[in-house]
């Protein structure tokens, strides 16, 4: 852990020893939740808390980097009320954001508004219309900072025309100008693409000092990526955790990497201005009569849904709606468990983001076995990770219906093979209003 007595000094004193250390703090996958939620057993995020410690950094030197994805169309509600409102409060604290996939998801001419209302610059190496990249110089020591659009947002950003190269070309050649005419003292990559393809982006492209990880929501210390010379750290999403990283250079030689994920609870304290400006829009967005039946309640928990058993819930509606015999997620569908107490509608939309439709299709046992088996024993940074409920014995011979998200079948990926020859249908269900109607039915008593 890093001392903030022993960070304040280094940022404060490093220009003055033969040593000189840079501090680099980032947050990613914001998605418009501007309020504390709960998670982990307790409360974190809140866009006051967060940017009071981002105010804070800055103001003792530190490089603020944003990872994209700040808002998301659909759910929270606040997306769609507000869209990118309060873009600019980063004004003057961000010095480069990386260009995410939801970041368009109003389309091109809200994109161009949100865009043009902020002072910093918006990074992506690989997508038409953007910067590549941007050096930033601190104490004669210069960081050459990019991003890059991963391979699935040609399917991912679809309501705003933009074009797309090879990332891992535009990496390579980005990179190469940063150290060869840019002479760039280290780089970083700000985002934003899948924590499996970070690994991948190291690996082919030597010269990526740190990459900050994004669009997973992966929640990952700092790291080492195996077989690389690059450090890896993820803080998480919505806010919950901020990723500070401290570069010590000898002269103009990257020494040492020192990193933490730093929660952001109630420790934190908050901006009051931006607190009073996100209490008043809330109350306008509860009592707007588009979104207040949001906010009526729709059950009650006895007792905190962790993620597990809010994935579990959910697949048992899917099977069930589906008169399937296993039913199957990915993970990246389940972003919040549920806290106890009332829940309402938009509480549910914390969790379940992606009103996704089930759609079945029949799979001979054999072949839903390697299904189970890849969902089970993906890499958590992996979309192949999934979710899943199937008969405790399967038989090889038999065949079985399978329920799973639209975005499973025909967006990810991580399946293609195993799908080979599934002929899909939809089921006339979607997976949100199942688990809805699922907890409703057992209201006042939820598990």
């Amino acid at each position: 852990m890093i001392k903030t007595a022993t960070f304040l000094l280094l940022l404060i004193g490093g220009s003055l020893r033969a040593s000189t250390t840079i501090a680099i703090v980032h947050f990613s996958d914001y998605h418009s939740h501007a309020l504390p939620f709960y998670v982990e057993g307790g409360e974190r995020g809140g866009l006051a808390r967060a940017i009071g410690f981002l105010e804070r950094a800055k103001r003792r030197g530190a490089l603020v980097f944003n990872g994209g994805d700040m808002m998301n169309r659909g759910a929270p509600a606040w997306s769609d009320r507000y869209r990118c409102a309060e873009w600019p409060w980063f004004n003057g604290i961000v010095d480069a954001m990386a260009f995410g996939n939801h970041d368009a998801d109003y389309g091109k001419d809200d994109w161009n508004r949100c865009r043009s209302a902020v002072a910093y610059p918006i990074l992506s190496a690989n997508t038409t219309g953007f910067e590549r990249y941007r050096v930033f110089v601190r104490h004669g020591i210069r960081i050459g900072v990019f991003a890059i659009a991963g391979s699935d947002f040609p399917k991912l950003v679809t309501n705003a025309q933009f074009a797309y190269s090879d990332p891992i070309a535009s990496a390579r050649d980005v990179v190469d100008t940063l150290r060869n005419r840019e002479h760039a003292d280290a780089v970083v990559m700000i985002g934003h693409e899948h924590a499996q393809d970070d690994y991948k982006l190291a690996s082919a492209v030597p010269g990526i000092d740190v990459i900050l990880g994004t669009h997973t929501h992966l929640k990952r210390e700092l790291t080492r990526i195996p077989g690389t010379q690059t450090w890896f750290i993820s803080p998480y999403q919505y806010l919950a955790y901020v990723s500070e990283v401290e570069l010590t250079f000898q002269k103009h030689k990257l020494a040492s990497v020192r990193g933490r994920l730093v929660p952001i609870d109630a420790s934190v304290k908050p901006d009051a201005k931006i607190a009073g400006r996100v209490g008043a829009m809330q109350r306008d967005l509860e009592r707007d009569p588009v979104y207040r039946d949001l906010f009526v309640p729709i059950a009650r928990l006895r007792r905190p849904m962790e993620l597990d058993s809010v994935a579990r819930f959910t697949l048992e509606a899917m099977r069930d709606a589906a008169h399937a015999d296993a039913a199957l997620s990915t993970t990246s569908s389940f972003r919040q468990p549920l806290p106890s107490g009332t829940i309402d509608l938009e509480t549910l939309r914390a969790a379940l983001p992606y009103d996704n439709e089930i759609v079945v299709g029949q799979m001979r046992g054999d072949k839903l076995q390697a299904l189970l088996e890849r969902a089970n024993t993906a890499d958590p940074a992996s979309d192949a990770r999934a979710f899943a409920i199937a008969p405790p014995q399967i038989d090889d011979a038999r065949t079985y219906t399978v329920a799973v998200t639209d975005y499973m079948s025909g967006v990810s990926a991580a399946y293609r093979d195993l799908f080979e020859g599934v002929k899909w249908t939809s089921s006339g269900a979607r997976v949100r209003s199942e688990v809805r109607k699922r907890l409703a039915a057992q209201w006042p008593s939820a598990p």
